[in-house]
Order: C-alpha cells, then sequence, then structure tokens
C-alpha cells in the first residue's frame, strides 16, 4: 500500500476519508450486509447503531478488513475506499491497511507487557528504531488519550494492573500511536462502570480533531452523545443516515423512531 492511504486520489470527495459503495457481504451463502452506501466524515464521530445482528459490527469489521480472518466470510459486491483506494483491491497491504485503520475492541486488550511497552509496540512493529522518538510518540500518545498523568511515574509497570478504564484509555493510545487515519470502536465502553465511561466518552469527543472515528454502541444515550452522525441498520440494511440530532430528535423512517424509542431492539 505504500503511502497510498495517505494521498486521496483526485475522484475522492474532499473531507470523506472512508466511502462505502453499494457493499454487500456474506458469511458462507448468509447475506450479513446489503446494498450499503454511506460516506464517512474526516474530524466526525461516526456511530452505527441497531439491534443485536444488525450488521454493524460487520460493517465496521469490514472497514479494516477484520472479517478476512473468518472463513466463508466474503464481500460478494460493491467496495469500500478510504482516501480514494478500493481496500479490497489485491495490491492492497493489509498490515499496513490496519496501521492506517486502527481498531479499539469491546474488552480492553491490553498486553503483558509495560504501559510504555504497550503504546510503542506498533511504533516498533512500524521499524522505528530512535528510543527518543518513541518516547515521544509514547509521551503524546499518553497524552491524547488522557492517561499520561495517571501513569507517567509507571510506564514500565505492568498494563495489567491498571483498572479497566484506563487499560481502555491505554488501547486507544496504543491504536492512536501510530496516527491513523481512521479510529474504529466496537463497544469500547460496555464493559466499563459509569465514570470510566464518561472519561472515554470525553477522550472520544476530544480525539475527533485529529481523527476520523466510527464507533459502535448499543448505548443511544452515548451515540447520542459522542457522535455527529448516526447510521441505523436493521437486518444487514441502512435504515437512516443522517445528523446525530436529527436522528434522535427527528428521524425520517418509522422504523428509525421505533427503535430509538425502545419499542424493539
Amino acid at each position: 500500500m505504500h503511502d497510498t492511504l495517505k494521498q486521496p486520489q483526485v475522484s475522492q470527495q474532499i473531507g470523506v476519508p472512508v466511502a462505502i459503495k453499494s457493499l454487500e457481504f456474506s458469511y458462507g451463502s448468509s447475506p450479513a450486509l446489503k446494498n450499503i452506501s454511506l460516506n464517512i466524515s474526516e474530524n466526525q464521530v461516526t456511530a452505527f447503531i441497531g439491534p443485536s445482528g444488525c450488521g454493524k459490527s460487520t460493517l465496521l469489521r469490514c472497514i479494516n478488513r477484520m472479517n478476512d480472518e473468518i472463513p466463508a466470510a466474503k464481500i460478494t459486491g460493491g467496495k469500500i475506499e478510504i482516501s480514494g483506494l478500493d481496500i479490497y483491491d489485491r495490491s492492497v497491504d493489509v498490515v499496513k491497511l490496519r496501521r492506517e485503520v486502527g481498531m479499539v475492541f469491546q474488552k480492553s486488550n491490553p498486553f503483558p507487557r509495560s504501559i510504555y511497552e504497550n503504546v510503542a509496540f506498533g511504533l516498533r512493529l512500524r521499524g522505528e528504531r530512535d528510543s527518543a522518538r518513541i518516547d515521544e510518540a509514547v509521551e503524546e500518545a499518553l497524552q491524547a488519550s488522557a492517561l499520561w498523568t495517571e501513569v507517567k511515574d509507571r510506564l514500565h509497570e505492568s498494563a495489567l494492573g491498571l483498572s479497566g478504564g484506563q487499560q481502555q484509555r491505554l488501547c486507544i493510545a496504543r491504536t492512536i500511536a501510530v496516527k491513523p487515519l481512521v479510529v474504529l470502536m466496537d463497544e469500547p465502553c460496555s464493559a466499563l462502570d459509569p465514570i470510566a465511561t464518561a472519561k472515554v466518552e470525553e477522550l472520544i469527543w476530544e480525539l475527533k480533531s485529529r481523527y476520523t472515528i466510527v464507533i459502535v454502541t448499543h448505548n443511544m444515550q452515548q451515540a447520542s452523545r459522542v457522535s455527529d452522525k448516526t447510521a441505523f441498520f436493521y437486518m444487514g440494511e441502512l435504515v437512516e443516515f443522517s445528523d446525530t440530532s436529527k436522528i434522535f430528535s427527528n428521524p425520517s423512517v418509522k422504523k428509525t423512531e421505533e427503535y430509538i424509542s425502545g419499542r424493539f431492539g
């Protein structure tokens, strides 16, 4: 992939780093996503909502090709472009793609290493050997993830000694240390208590000035608090996609209103 992702092609819409075009995706013979089209805007938080099994996490994992690891899972139509590049083109280096499209999972997954080495991991993997540059990048990522003041005196202690909320913010720091274009978050607060959740939500809001963020959440209040745009999915289809304020106050589709109001899901 080289630096292709960094340099948008002429055909790409300005401010749309991720373009999903008529995407069809299946697990074996079972369709999971049906004709999905939407543009994810730069420096905004886009929330994917919908009941369990609606396809929102499947779509999220399509954006950095995590579904490649699942046997019989495949795109059967359409495409996803990042900065104008079709990420499913055979020429794409998936390892490099995942550096540009970072992922924060539902359950925090720090490595059984020090706090410092967790954040430095991606930098070393990328080939960075300059210890001063690594030190600077680690501090910058921990500052950006609102964790520096809490861990600066224990950087070489095990990351497994952190609280659940701190571990999740550490995973965010690890993701952003390599400065990706896009950050994907799959239910990042579902295992956290309300105080830790509030810290992560505040962090998401702050990070959008530097990154394009996509978050999957079952929590309607969370989607309304942290996102600029919201996409509602149902049975593998995109029902409605609009500004979050409109989705939650005046949705255009009755099914969206029924879900938002808790009548199903």
